[in-house]
């Protein structure tokens, strides 16, 4: 999680279709946005296809905060809540239904201050310690070691595990990279872990050497951080198959972090981590913004905010271009999502927000974002997955609730190691007060059956906007798909009414002559396959 560097960073500058029609036939202006009747032309390279979209740019990112991982993840074997071995049963559910194909864990800034050999063993025995970075609670190390790679099994999902760097050492790192994956009897540790219920290794896809070395884990220089994670790497070997170690990269436009870790350990790691939120109000790290409750102007603003990702990527992926020209490094953005000022009256370490149609359309976006930039970017985690931050899901109790956010991963699985194909885009712009943004993103890929998906988000939350989309290389005759849109830009999934912003079917496109033609809604997210 971001704190003490983006803390200290300067400012940087950066209702439905029906009413819409209402206002013209009246004869009344519709508000600002996009410009009076401009039609948005795009064209589809299919003929040209580009690299693979990784699975793993689905990511998720869980963290010891708030109730990300106790009451959200982890009830525990004797909860009421119906639970398979202390895991809730309609998180896994929920989460399998989206194929999560990797989880980010134990953090984030706890990671700098975890020490592995607290959370494993009998329970009862654990260690009960303070979270000193997430609101000064208990951590009682129930969920340690054999309960996250279990939730991550569970999941089918590969194991992204951060290592302790700031208050730890090369041993330590060394140790639990062992005791995690080291063939079965091979050593006292694999015969620990045994002991502790797990007999065969684990496979550990990914190690995070740190987190944000340059803040909380640490507050290291880049020359200091370079040296320390060419030491951790090092020494941390895996014993069952391939482990990609990820060095703790920059936040935003740290140029210089980048330029400097790919210079002294490029040749050491897999990956170099990005980190960047998305915010209304990005002049103050204190005043972010309400998660609800907004007005248009903080509708695009955040928008705005978030297509700062594209410049973000380009230009740190020109560095590491300079350093790694094959691009063996991946670029891995694995804290990425909205952060608004907390739920009033929450506890304001648990950093608990509400999710809306405008964090659907942030991840809509990203997603985007990433897949442009497939060759580089192989890896992401959205920040995070049930009740911190831009989450996937909200519980209370036994409730449970799929935000936004969930339905938009949902519209996007088929972009899951599919091809990328090359999109340009043409038409007007959103604008409002000082934000002026392309009003139409396109994103397009062919799945591993060999069929072309297309989506299409309008940002312009209140005009409908006409696409035509020439095909190229795509032989195709229908499409059809689902939508995601509400009446209102902040509208939200309750625990009292979860069904308020969900994915619709979507009959309104039509292809003929090699072209997609269709008209997107407001503030809307549009996942069309052709056929």
């Amino acid at each position: 999680m971001t704190k003490s560097y983006e803390a200290g960073l300067p400012g940087r500058r950066r209702r439905a279709l029906f009413g819409a029609l209402t206002l013209a036939i009246a004869g009344i202006a519709a508000p600002a946005g996009a410009q009076d009747g401009a039609t948005i032309t795009a064209t589809i390279r299919a003929d040209q296809p580009g690299p693979k979209v990784d699975a793993d740019i689905f990511g998720q990112f869980a963290e010891h905060l708030g109730t990300g991982i106790y009451g959200g993840i982890w009830v525990g074997k004797g909860s009421s809540i119906p639970n398979e071995n202390g895991y809730r049963s309609d998180v896994l559910a929920a989460l399998k239904a989206i194929k999560v194909p990797m989880v980010r864990w134990p953090g984030g800034c706890f990671a700098d201050e975890y020490h592995w050999r607290d959370g494993i063993g009998p329970q009862k025995d654990r260690p009960v310690k303070i979270n000193t970075n997430w609101g000064g609670v208990n951590e009682d190390n129930s969920f340690g070691t054999h309960e996250f790679m279990g939730f991550a099994e569970r999941l089918s999902a590969r194991a992204y595990v951060s290592a302790n760097v700031g208050s730890g050492t090369p041993a330590e790192t060394a140790r639990w990279v062992e005791y995690m994956t080291a063939a079965a009897n091979s050593s006292s540790l694999a015969r620990e872990r045994a002991a502790n219920g797990r007999t065969e290794p684990w496979t550990l896809a990914y190690l995070g050497i740190g987190n944000e070395l340059w803040g909380c884990g640490g507050n290291m220089r880049p020359e200091y951080a370079a040296d320390l994670t060419n030491r951790f790497a090092t020494f941390a070997k895996s014993g069952s198959g391939k482990m990609l170690k990820i060095a703790s990269g920059p936040s935003d436009s740290n140029y210089e972090w980048t330029d400097t870790m790919m210079r002294l350990s490029g040749k050491t790691i897999d990956g170099l981590a990005l980190h960047f939120y998305t915010r209304p109000r990005d002049a103050d790290w204190n005043d972010k913004g309400p998660a609800l409750g907004f007005p248009e102007a903080e509708w695009a603003s955040t928008l705005q905010h978030t297509l700062q990702m594209d410049e973000f990527i380009t230009r740190h992926s020109a560095i590491m271009d300079k350093y790694d020209p094959e691009k063996r490094v991946m670029l891995a953005v694995d804290e990425w999502g909205t952060w608004y000022d907390p739920t009033p009256g929450s506890n304001p370490g648990f950093l608990q927000q509400q999710n809306s149609l405008r964090d659907a359309i942030v991840a809509a976006l990203n997603i985007h974002i990433f897949t442009r930039h497939a060759e580089r970017v192989r890896m992401a985690a959205i920040a995070q997955m049930v009740n911190v931050l831009q989450a996937m899901l909200l519980t209370d109790g036994p409730r449970m609730v799929k935000t936004p956010t969930y339905w938009a991963f949902d519209l996007y699985m088929p972009w899951q190691n599919a091809t990328s194909l090359p999109v340009t885009v043409d038409g007007p712009r959103y604008r409002n007060g000082t934000v002026d943004i392309p009003a139409i993103s396109v994103s397009a890929v062919r799945d591993t059956a060999g069929a072309v998906h297309v989506a299409l988000v309008n940002v312009d939350p209140n005009r409908a906007l006409p696409v035509t989309v020439d095909l190229k290389g795509v032989r195709a005759t229908a499409a059809s798909g689902r939508i995601l849109t509400a009446e209102a830009m902040d509208a939200h999934n309750s625990f009292e009414h979860p069904g308020a912003v969900a994915p619709k079917p979507f009959d309104a496109a039509r292809v003929a002559g090699g072209k997609l033609a269709t008209r997107l809604p407001p503030k809307s997210v549009v996942v069309l396959r052709l056929r």
